[in-house]
């Protein structure tokens, strides 16, 4: 949890906004109680690698999401959305996105 904890401080401190977690079952509840004292509503989900998801505004009106997984070394997907894109669409590429994050992760192909 301290490493869970050092990595949205780091993302706030540059702007970020913490928006979803992925996590295996079993940490699911842990992180829960954690992010409750934050006073920030945070969509937890399960999967099979510790992520989150972040977001910020961006230029010219898109928005920012980065997917990063939760470990030691850093591994982060990034994407940014148009303002007039579709949140349809906007979920099917997040969900892409936890896909190659989940192959990077397990070392399964996409």
């Amino acid at each position: 949890m301290k490493l869970l904890n050092e990595i949205i401080t780091t993302y706030r401190k540059h702007g970020w906004r913490l928006r979803r977690v992925l996590a295996p079952a079993e940490n699911l509840t842990e992180i829960s109680d954690l992010l409750s004292t934050g006073g920030e509503t945070v969509t937890l989900e399960e999967a099979p690698v510790s992520a989150l998801w972040f977001s910020r505004p961006s230029h010219e009106g898109r928005e920012a999401w980065e997917l990063r997984l939760v470990a030691e070394t850093s591994y982060a997907l990034f994407e940014t959305f148009e303002p007039d894109e579709a949140e349809e669409d906007r979920e099917e590429l997040r969900r892409e996105m936890e896909a190659r994050l989940r192959a990077h992760v397990l070392g399964e192909s996409v």
